[in-house]
């Protein structure tokens, strides 16, 4: 089928959509697909130019597929997974074939050996939205093993709640970008705040406020510090002081900041007795009490880089000052990844400054497109996902493991778990092979099923890798209302084109499947995809009219297109509600207060997570053991739009650069674990301009 087959009747105006990047229109005329950005929006994010080319592109999924081996002899752990050549079948044999297998393993081996694994990004839509999807027809199968936390932020996840709140409250409503401008002196900006991550927001975004934002602060005349071994993780345009440390230390430089700030006594005492639990065991590790080092400037500036003056003189100025400490995701995907989160937190409570309009500590601020805007006033559209009659679960970065070692126990958060024995693996919305860290190894565990189950739009890695292989409709091919909790348009999601080829939606495709397991009633309620927005528009559409506001029927925000929402005032959430009342507004951690040293985590017992922030060496990189015989290391980082190539740090890893003038060159990376090759385009000009001039 070409793109032609494909479009619907052409239509004069755009037709309302959106996306993780972004709301936009859709414009089909003359057998062509055009997308246009929101018009509210300021800067609009180019990945956007990319939903054309979805619809028809050579690696769409046509039919339903299934492994030539599998077919032929049956399921089983099988190494040429992923290797073997597919066969196209009809869809009601295909249907059958999974409902045969679901009720196999079911019968035999139980809901523990089933594996719903759906990392959810395929849709910002509300009710297409696939790991909702799987959820809601695993839990009325009968139930699955299911994953939690993120690769984006596990180890924030986690050790948050222990040492200030949730995530979501934490990131959500903390810290404004209103108040960043209106407030904040200077901004400690660990791991950068760069706007290519603001073009993403799961859900979508109406508006990406955030260069507009930063570029008001520092007119006002903020002061941003950029820390970090990426030199362009800041915009330009505010002229950010950059520190390039060398990467995975910002703990060590944290620690001789905070170490400058009681040795000087610029450390705000009275904040940390009334709001800190645990700050004089901190103070005797901090000071070298407890284990005879004092994690001074000089002892930080030897494992991070930057020089011991630099250090104290960057302590001594947000000690002055609203100062405003951030922490990017990246910081906490890496060994030991929960410290620099912590330390983060530890060293904005010695400034004093948390629940202060603009000061404090900020955790992800422009890490996505939504995070630091008002919150919504009403409920927004949600497909409810049943209750899953398993508690088993695993942290979504161990799938290889759960895979690889059934039976065999893991620790996490406090707990004692075991991987259960998985005979069956059913995904939907997303691909693991993208956001693996080992890759061989994930391979390898793929090939311990019984059956790999796949829907999805393209032959991506995963679906190589799976059994029977389910084409699914992307974004443009279906309806759907798209909404964020950070952000306040609704959006009427028209479906713009035809289903490639013999792709099926999500949704008929479960519904296909629970009416041949016999639970065809409890998944779909007996509704129809469009009957399902109607029926999840409705709370949001009765909450809008107990607050007074002038709420559309379904079918009048359909023809609309769009419905602005109301916000509430920004109100800084529970940290700042701690902060005005310290007795009566406890945060929820075990003492209700910020834990500088927490008991609970002390008592896991963890080596490698101790009672407070500390720095521990990696196990590679700089302060490791290894880093003497490799002293550099491979920083790859998400491109910008406009340069797709993986960006090299001269700071760290395993390369040798070829010389010369060239345009375009190739770097040879090795490592005890092999060597491997890296293009460089055009745009390799910009190592030389953005790395470290010390450490090149």
């Amino acid at each position: 089928m070409n793109d032609a087959d494909a479009l619907l009747p052409p239509r004069t105006r755009g037709v309302p959509h959106s996306s993780h990047w972004g709301a936009f229109s859709v414009l089909v005329r003359d057998r062509h697909i055009e997308v246009l950005p929101h018009p509210r929006d300021p800067v609009p994010s180019p990945l956007l130019g990319n939903i054309p080319a979805s619809v028809s592109r050579r690696a769409r999924i046509a039919e339903p597929m299934v492994r030539r081996g599998w077919l032929e002899r049956g399921p089983g752990a099988d190494r040429r997974r992923g290797r073997e050549t597919f066969v196209p079948i009809s869809w009601p044999r295909a249907l059958d074939l999974v409902a045969g297998e679901l009720r196999r393993v079911y019968a035999n081996h139980g809901p523990r050996a089933v594996f719903g694994g759906s990392y959810g990004w395929s849709s910002a839509g509300r009710f297409h939205h696939a790991q909702s999807q799987i959820h809601r027809f695993l839990n009325a199968a009968g139930g699955y093993v299911r994953s939690v936390n993120s690769y984006s932020s596990g180890a924030a996840t986690v050790i948050l709640p222990h040492i200030l709140g949730p995530q979501e409250a934490v990131s959500s409503n903390n810290v404004s970008w209103t108040e960043l401008v209106a407030h904040s002196a200077l901004v400690l900006a660990f791991g950068g705040m760069a706007l290519k991550n603001n073009d993403v927001g799961g859900g979508g975004t109406s508006r990406h406020i955030a260069r507009a934002q930063l570029r008001a602060a520092r007119a006002r005349g903020a002061e941003f510090h950029l820390i970090g071994p990426l030199g362009d993780d800041l915009s330009p345009e505010v002229e950010a002081l950059w520190h390039p440390i060398r990467p995975g230390t910002d703990v060590a430089l944290m620690l001789g900041m905070a170490h400058t700030l009681v040795t000087e006594r610029r450390h705000d005492r009275p904040f940390l007795d009334r709001f800190c639990v645990g700050y004089e065991t901190f103070e005797g590790y901090l000071v070298g009490r407890s284990d005879g080092q004092p994690k001074d400037a000089d002892w930080a500036a030897k494992i991070c880089g930057l020089p011991a003056d630099k250090i104290v003189g960057l302590a001594r100025r947000a000690a002055d000052r609203r100062t405003l400490v951030t922490c990017s995701q990246s910081l906490q995907r890496a060994d030991h990844g929960e410290q620099p989160v912590w330390m983060g937190l530890v060293l904005a409570a010695m400034l004093g400054q948390i629940g202060l309009p603009g000061g404090g500590f900020a955790y992800a601020l422009g890490s996505t497109s939504n995070t630091g805007k008002p919150p919504l006033a009403v409920p927004l559209p949600t497909l409810p996902q049943g209750r899953n009659s398993i508690a088993d679960f695993i942290p979504v970065a161990r799938i290889a493991d759960m895979l690889l070692h059934p039976g065999e126990s893991f620790d996490y958060n406090g707990q004692r778990l075991t991987y259960p024995d998985i005979k069956l693996v059913y995904w939907a919305g997303g691909n693991p092979f993208h956001h693996h860290q080992d890759l061989n190894k994930l391979r390898d565990a793929f090939a311990r099923p019984e059956t790999v189950i796949l829907h999805d739009s393209a032959w991506t890695a995963s679906a190589r890798h799976a059994d029977i292989v389910l084409p699914a409709t992307v974004t443009l091919e279906r309806e759907d209302i798209g909404a964020s909790a950070g952000d306040p348009l609704l959006v009427a999601m028209h479906q713009a084109v035809a289903p490639y080829a013999r792709a099926r939606n999500d949704y008929d495709i479960f519904a296909e499947l629970a009416w041949r397991l016999d639970i065809g009633e409890r998944f779909t309620e007996g509704r129809s995809a469009r009957q399902w927005l109607q029926h999840l528009h409705e709370p949001t559409h009765g909450a809008l009219k107990a607050r007074g506001v002038a709420a559309a029927e379904f079918d009048q925000f359909w023809e609309a297109g769009e419905l602005v929402l109301p916000t509430l005032p920004w109100d800084g959430g529970i940290v700042r509600a701690f902060r005005r009342d310290s007795e009566g507004a406890l945060l929820p951690t075990p003492s209700g207060k910020i834990e500088i040293v927490s008991s609970t985590i002390e008592a896991f017992g963890y080596a490698d997570c101790p009672g407070h922030p500390a720095w521990l060496p990696p196990s590679e990189g700089a302060g490791s053991p290894a880093a003497a015989r490799f002293p550099h290391s491979s920083l790859p980082t998400s491109p910008r739009p406009a340069c797709t190539v993986s960006w090299i740090s001269a700071t760290p890893a395993w390369h040798q650069r070829s010389r010369g003038g060239s345009r375009s060159a190739s770097i040879r990376r090795m490592h005890w674990r092999g060597a491997f090759a890296t293009a460089i385009s055009s745009c390799s000009s910009m190592i030389a301009e953005r790395a470290s001039p010390a450490r090149c």
